[in-house]
Formats: C-alpha cells, sequence, structure tokens
C-alpha cells in the first residue's frame, strides 16, 4: 500500500531482460533513508515492486511478464529516471489517496497547457475506464497522487504544481509518452457493482 506522495528520485543503473522477466537496477538512497529490506516493497513509477537485492548506493527487483505487459517500465532505458515510494507504515501520516502499485494501464500525453503557475496534462482515456474516473477524483500517475481537474468520454486532465513538476517525472513528459495509470480503488469497485446489478436486471427481466 502506498499514498502517491513521491519520496525520491532514483536512475536506472541496469536492467537485465530474459525471456520471461526483467532485472532493474536503481541508484539512489532512499532504502537506506527509509531502513528497506530485501523482500520490502517499493513503487518504481507506481509500480508495486520487491526488493531481491540491497546495494550501498541503491537496489534491485525483478519484473514479472504481468508487470512489462502492462506497465510503461517496459520502455526504461539505463539513465532514466524513476519515482520512488517506500510502502506505507501503518504508523504513518496518509497524504495523497490509497494507492496499491497495481497499475491499470499505460495512457498517453495528449496536451500540455500552462495555467498561471501550475501545467494542466491531458491524457487520453481508453473506454475501459471511463467509468472510474470522476472529475475531482484520485488517480495515480506514473505513482503520483493527483487530483482530475476534468473528465471527458476521451481524455482527463490533471493540474500539476510547481512542486510536483521538480519533484516528480511528470514535468518533463513529452506529448505521446507513455505513463503508468492506476484509477482509485473505490471507483473500481462501484464499477464493479454496478456492472454486477446491470448483469442481475438482465438475468430476471
Amino acid at each position: 500500500m502506498f499514498t502517491g506522495i513521491i519520496q525520491g528520485r532514483g536512475t536506472v543503473t541496469a536492467i537485465a531482460r530474459a525471456a520471461t522477466h526483467a532485472d532493474l537496477t536503481v541508484q539512489t538512497p532512499l532504502p537506506t533513508q527509509s531502513h528497506s529490506r530485501i523482500g520490502d516493497s517499493l513503487a518504481v513509477n507506481g509500480v508495486c515492486l520487491t526488493i531481491t537485492q540491497l546495494h550501498a548506493n541503491g537496489f534491485t527487483t525483478t519484473m514479472m511478464p504481468e508487470t512489462s505487459r502492462r506497465t510503461a517500465l517496459q520502455q526504461l532505458r539505463v539513465g532514466a529516471e524513476v519515482n520512488l515510494e517506500p510502502a506505507l507504515r501503518a504508523d504513518a501520516r496518509l497524504d495523497g489517496h490509497f494507492v496499491l502499485g497495481h497499475v491499470d494501464t499505460t495512457v498517453a500525453l495528449v496536451q500540455r497547457q500552462r495555467d498561471e503557475n501550475a501545467v494542466v496534462l491531458t491524457f487520453a482515456l481508453p473506454a475501459a475506464y471511463r467509468g472510474e474516473l470522476v472529475e475531482k477524483g484520485s488517480v495515480a500517475l506514473d505513482g503520483v497522487s493527483l487530483t482530475l481537474t476534468a473528465v471527458t468520454a476521451t481524455t482527463f486532465s490533471v493540474s500539476l504544481i510547481p512542486h510536483t513538476l521538480g519533484q516528480t517525472g511528470l514535468g518533463e513528459l513529452q506529448i505521446g509518452d507513455l505513463v503508468n495509470l492506476e484509477t482509485d480503488i473505490l471507483g473500481k469497485y462501484l464499477t464493479k457493482l454496478e456492472a454486477m446489478r446491470h448483469d442481475d436486471s438482465d438475468a430476471t427481466s
């Protein structure tokens, strides 16, 4: 469980790809700062991964095939910077919103606009996730907890303050870039409940 409040950035220093998985090594002081251990969870660009090795200057984790297929981590290259967040402690302050680190899909940036001191990013919205996004609701993009400022049939938008632009990789996005999308868990359950009600209604009609 995470909150979507990025605790640090890391640099990819090695990617060992195999037929069914990939080992990802990231340089960052965060595991030392958060007293992480092998087996702990850590979100990399919003993807919940398990620390398999700890190094003096970072950590290594393994991506399984599902992770490579469903997330933008498959596009990472050596030298890329990633957003990092250690798992939420039970006694920690809860900011952001509950983020599971279970990415739903990737979405592409289609528009970038300046709004005084903020930057509005607009992304393409896959039809399968329309029911899980609502204006002023929460969403996680590359692990960053954000508030939805607009939702249409085909797009959704978020507004980033200067702090978020400087502390995460979202400020560097260009048109066409992909990010990891995780919708709010509450929206998932409500959408599922509505679908079940619809199925029950059809079965009894």
